[in-house]
């Protein structure tokens, strides 16, 4: 028996490692500038991670020092982690599946419409009260200011590579006909019937299109890239923390079987 709880204490230290990457893309999540604004996703990952490390601890301690209860109650409360680990990747896959971006004439960057995207995601945005405070969030970074100083020339912006957040927060949408000054500045003339968006545009550099739902569907094209992206890694640590409860539910199997027969055969010695 001491063999197997030791195999279960060992499976627990790597179910230990395994909650990095989950605690590791939480925290990925809290520095990227448009996740720190929204703070939507990270926190459930940070959590999910640090509860995988606490219960997987458990499981180390009751396998090298030989307590089936707390043996017991790594088996059971990692069960329901990984339940609820899948149940998150299900859904970060799910409210990211729709939504790109759309190509625009003699442009390089795309343009986003906040239309294609899911309806939850577009309900954490819609929100006047959630918008101002994430607009507020958003206008204090210096995403827009780079442009300035990254693109001199009209032609040489349109042949840009730039963010989601960038493309719809920072200047107005191609199809209301401004005329472009710099990245941030531009004048007529103006299609003001082709969106509304192309009345909340402001040369106010506190204000640019902050207020258009462009700006609303770049954040959210930011953050189905950057969900994707964790989602991936939740994903890996989801299997493989499968195959690791597997292994330790056998190896604790191994051990009740194991202890069983020791005391068959104590008993037998006794008659």
């Amino acid at each position: 028996m001491a063999l197997s709880n030791n195999v279960t204490g060992a499976i627990s230290f790597i179910a230990m490692l395994l909650s990095i990457p989950v605690i590791g893309a939480g925290i990925w999540l809290t520095t990227e500038p448009d996740n720190s604004c929204v703070k939507l996703l990270q926190w459930p990952v940070i959590i999910l991670g640090i509860l995988i490390l606490v219960v997987s601890l458990a499981g180390f301690i009751g396998g090298f020092w030989r307590i089936p209860s707390l043996l017991i109650f790594y088996l059971i409360a990692m069960l329901i982690l990984i339940v609820l680990l899948g149940c998150l990747v299900v859904f970060v896959y799910m409210v990211t599946v729709n939504g790109s971006g759309r190509v625009v004439p003699s442009r390089v960057y795309l343009e986003y419409n906040l239309d294609d995207y899911s309806g939850w995601l577009q309900r954490r945005v819609k929100s006047s009260y959630k918008w101002d405070r994430i607009r507020s969030c958003l206008s204090s970074s210096s995403m827009c200011g780079e442009l300035n100083q990254s693109y001199k020339m009209a032609q040489d912006f349109f042949n840009a590579h730039i963010t989601p957040l960038q493309s719809g927060c920072c200047k107005p949408p191609t199809e209301c006909g401004y005329t472009f000054v710099n990245p941030t500045y531009w004048i007529s003339p103006i299609n003001t019937a082709a969106d509304m968006d192309c009345l909340q545009w402001s040369n106010e550099q506190t204000q640019l299109c902050y207020s258009c739902n462009s700006c609303k569907a770049g954040l959210l094209a930011n953050l189905k890239k950057e969900w994707r992206k964790a989602d991936v890694i939740l994903l890996i640590t989801f299997i493989a923390l499968i195959c690791v409860y597997l292994i330790g539910c056998c190896a604790f199997r191994n051990a009740k079987t194991e202890d069983l027969f020791r005391k068959y055969k104590q008993g037998n010695a006794y008659t």
